[in-house]
């Protein structure tokens, strides 16, 4: 009876202990938790799978692209009809640290982020709890909250839309500058602590005119995906991070996808350092001391980007989110078929839904750049699809992107025969392990003493 009962305690202590990929970000009371349950997919293989005569020239490719720009690290994921073909880490995730870039790295996706939130306000439409025609701001909007919204300059932005804001039709202007990127000047004007938060942010846009009457141009918009998140977490009831985890990433098989913060210290132990240009410049601390930082370690308030530009990810799990926002049935969707395609769709000027671009043969593209990184989502017509993130940037900016696919286009093609299998597969993965350790053991010299006819007195 005594070892029945401790028998049973055992095992009400494994299934309470929630088993982590990855342990929490450094010593950060702050860090969102990583409570996941399973391995993420990216801890499954490492480079070594990839390390494949058929793609030599490929990676060729890419190391010359590398030195060109000088990127320090980056990281390639390329999926072809749904199965997970090649996945690879180049150069350095941490050049001071002499630490490798390893498929389970994680990098900042910068503006990759939209897709993931416009999958979410999808979501809660498909579960009609949202729709797209409905208002954003005023009484009769889901923002009505006086104390936070209030007040409205421009009365055109009680008409402002959901469907407005995921195709950057809200009206917004850049007359100010990105205000997003303004954390420590909007603080100032709004008589609040730097940096400002979200809400500040979203309080002074209300408080100045509209740059269009919403609904009639387009006009890319950082904001208006930071008004998003705010959406989603009132009508969903919980954090914005939170809910996507729970109803879209996991979901698809994402894992180890969370929202960024400002500063190295305080990064996940599996995230990339981030490099600027030689001569970037530095800029006040966002939170307003007078110190001059990077804008990729503490310059720019990241932690204030949410659903506009907050993730990290690595290309793997990006591709695995992609494959399931997709409307392909070799691997399962998380949206109808008919969301996938309103997100696709481009009404009359307007952009696509998360994506930046999308046509009518099936390519469609998503990329991102912050100070300290590139990022690119591509799916192909031909079956293919990839993801490449860099940890570096580049003094061409938000053109940067532009050179990264133009690469990644010839690198794939001088690959003449891409391996058939699925790296998504953990079966396949566990086999390649096992047959890896009995080839090693079969190579391995046999220790002993030496036969009496090798014994030399």
């Amino acid at each position: 009876m005594k070892y029945t009962i401790i028998l049973i305690l055992l095992l009400l202590v494994l299934v309470i202990i929630p088993w982590k990929s990855h342990p929490e970000k450094l010593q950060d009371e702050k860090a969102p938790p990583q409570d996941t349950l399973v391995t993420a997919i990216h801890d499954l293989f490492t480079n070594e799978f990839s390390d494949l005569d058929e793609t030599k020239r490929l990676d060729q490719t890419i190391q010359r692209f590398m030195n060109q720009w000088e990127i320090k690290g980056a990281s390639l994921a390329i999926m072809k009809d749904g199965k997970l073909i090649y996945s690879k880490g180049y150069g350095y995730a941490d050049e001071e640290n002499e630490i490798k870039t390893d498929v389970n790295h994680i990098f900042r996706i910068a503006s990759v982020s939209k897709l993931i939130t416009a999958a979410g306000i999808m979501k809660l439409v498909e579960n009609g709890k949202l729709s797209l025609d409905d208002k954003v701001f005023g009484e009769d909007g889901i923002l009505n909250d006086t104390t936070l919204y209030y007040p409205i300059k421009d009365k055109r932005t009680k008409n402002i839309t959901v469907e407005n804001l995921l195709r950057h039709q809200g009206g917004f202007s850049a007359r100010y500058g990105d205000p997003m990127f303004k954390p420590v000047d909007i603080a100032k004007k709004m008589d609040v602590p730097a940096p400002a938060d979200l809400n500040t942010i979203i309080k002074f846009v209300l408080s100045r005119r509209l740059g269009f009457t919403p609904g009639s141009s387009t006009n890319y918009s950082n904001v208006g995906y930071g008004i998003l998140t705010k959406v989603i977490e009132q009508v969903a009831g919980e954090e914005y991070e939170r809910f996507i985890q729970d109803s879209i990433l996991i979901p698809a098989g994402c894992y180890d996808m969370h929202l960024a913060r400002n500063v190295y210290e305080e990064r996940y132990l599996n995230e990339v350092r981030y490099y600027e240009q030689a001569d970037a410049d530095l800029i006040q601390s966002c939170d307003g001391r007078d110190t001059l930082l990077p804008r990729s370690n503490g310059g720019n308030n990241i932690e204030a980007l949410y659903g506009a530009g907050g993730w990290v990810a690595s290309p793997t799990e990006l591709l695995c989110f992609l494959a399931s926002i997709d409307g392909d049935d070799a691997y399962p969707d998380i949206l109808s078929e008919s969301s996938v395609e309103t997100m696709v769709s481009c009404p009359g000027f307007s952009l696509p839904i998360g994506w930046m671009k999308a046509n009518n043969r099936g390519d469609w593209l998503r990329s991102g750049t912050l100070a300290g990184t590139s990022a690119m989502l591509k799916r192909q017509h031909d079956g293919f699809s990839w993801a490449f993130i860099t940890n570096t940037s580049n003094w061409t900016g938000p053109h940067f992107p532009q050179k990264i696919e133009r690469m990644i286009y010839q690198a794939m093609n001088r690959v003449k025969e891409w391996p058939d299998r699925n790296l998504f597969d953990p079966a396949y993965c566990k086999n390649y392990h096992d047959q890896k350790k009995l080839l090693a053991n079969e190579e391995s010299p046999k220790f002993g003493p030496p036969a009496p006819e090798n014994l030399k007195l």
